[in-house]
Order: C-alpha cells, then sequence, then structure tokens
C-alpha cells in the first residue's frame, strides 16, 4: 500500500498536543478523523514530532499507509476540506515503502519566540513567553553556545519520559533579537521530552542574570535535570522544520 506524506501546519492551543489522548482534543485525532472522513477507512497517522499541548508546527511532518489511488493535490484538497481551520496540510506526496515520519527523520527545526516588554501581548498572547524584564540576550545567547554538540542532554529532559537514549546532537541553538521579540532556533538530529522549553527556560535565567553563562556547561554535565531552570510555556515553541534524506 502507498505510504502518504503530509506537510502540516497548525494552532495547537486548543489540542492537548499532537498524541490521540482520550476525552481530549488532539492534532493526530483530527487528522486520523479527516481522512476517515475523506476515504471511510481508518488509519493509524505516524507524526515526525510528538508535540506538547499548546505547541504550535508551520512544518510537521506526519505518515500513514493506505490503499487509496489519490494524488498528493488530491490528498491536500479532500483533507483540507475535512480538517478545522486550525490544522493545514501545506503538501502531500506519495513516498517509497521504507518512509516513516519520526524514523526516517534525519533533523528537526524548532523556534521559541518571546516578547520582551514591559507591557502584555494582546494578539500575540497565545504565541509567545512575555518576559516583562529585561533580558540580556548576548548572554543567553553565548551559554547556548556552549550546548553545540553531541551531548547527553538529561538535565533538559522531562520525566516521566519512555525514551532511553539521551544523547542528541545539537548543530545550532541561537538567540537573536528583532526589536521587542526574541527568537530561539534550535536544530539537532533529534530533541528529548520538552527538550527545547527546558533550556529556553534556563535561557531566560542567564537573560534575567540569575545564571552565569559558564553555568550551562555545568547543567549539561550534571545529567539532573533540578540542576536547570523551569519548563518554558509551551505557546512559544513552533516545530519549523523536519529533514529527510
Amino acid at each position: 500500500m502507498p505510504i502518504i506524506k503530509l506537510i502540516l501546519e497548525y494552532d495547537g492551543t486548543d489540542y492537548a498536543g499532537w498524541q490521540r489522548q482520550p476525552d481530549q482534543p488532539t492534532i493526530q485525532e483530527a487528522l486520523e478523523t479527516a481522512i476517515l472522513g475523506v476515504t471511510q477507512t481508518g488509519v493509524s497517522v505516524m507524526g515526525a514530532g510528538r508535540t506538547d499541548a499548546g505547541v504550535h508546527a508551520l512544518g510537521q511532518v506526519a505518515s500513514f499507509r493506505i490503499d487509496r489511488d489519490m494524488t498528493p493535490r488530491e490528498w491536500t484538497r479532500a483533507l483540507n476540506a475535512h480538517l478545522p481551520k486550525s490544522i493545514v496540510v501545506r503538501a502531500a506526496a506519495l513516498m517509497p515503502d521504507t518512509f516513516h515520519a519520526r524514523h526516517s527523520a534525519q533533523g528537526k527545526l524548532y523556534e521559541y519566540r518571546i516578547l520582551n516588554r514591559p507591557e502584555r501581548p494582546a494578539i500575540e498572547r497565545d504565541y509567545c513567553w512575555h518576559i516583562h524584564q529585561p533580558l540580556d540576550d548576548a548572554a543567553m545567547n553565548k551559554a547556548a553556545m556552549t550546548l553545540i554538540g553531541s551531548h547527553d542532554f538529561s538535565s533538559f529532559q522531562t520525566q516521566p519520559t519512555d525514551n532511553d537514549d539521551p544523547i542528541c546532537h545539537l548543530q545550532r541553538f541561537t538567540v537573536f533579537r528583532q526589536g521587542d521579540h526574541l527568537r530561539v532556533e534550535a536544530y539537532a538530529d533529534r530533541f528529548l521530552k520538552q527538550m527545547v522549553r527546558s533550556i529556553v527556560g534556563t535561557l531566560a535565567e542567564v537573560g534575567l542574570h540569575k545564571r552565569t553563562p559558564d553555568s550551562l556547561k555545568r547543567i549539561l554535565n550534571a545529567r539532573d535535570r533540578s540542576t536547570a531552570g523551569k519548563t518554558a510555556p509551551p505557546q512559544g515553541l513552533f516545530l519549523v522544520q523536519v529533514d529527510y534524506e
């Protein structure tokens, strides 16, 4: 049976994350319901990243196997007609039998958005973390650079987790300012549970001068979540892109 790859954009505000859960709306459930509406066939959809409740996506990838003769354009149009307005299929493709949205992924790009000004946001309240005290973005960026490379990121992994491999190859983690907005970009071969949000929460403490930039290395080496800062709230996080060979 053909494997269909979808690139999804969604607003995660009203969802309990990607993964299907009993009695709660999820992205996976909405997508599987849309596929059922189009094909009258129940399928299980795999996502490249299991985004948490409130987390958004600009380029989430999903895949599923189904015996249906439809072109990528037909899949895109049909599914979008059945999906809620907060979820859209940006593109579809027919993939080889070996493709899997999660297992075939080679790298993922996340972006975290911080609004750094005294006044609270109105329009952006569901799409950023508002920090009203001034942040030292240069210190945050210096601290982030100490995390680049292949490391055990247990200090930034939320428990409980079903992951038994804490090693990730972090290729990019940068902080840059655009006026009142801070953009944090993270690219790695894989990420642990709430890893980006845990790092951002710790970097915010560096930006507030509650920690030094050098402390990130000690936190990393401790391999203990209690040594790091709080987990940044979910609404500032976006899954931007998933790369494949």
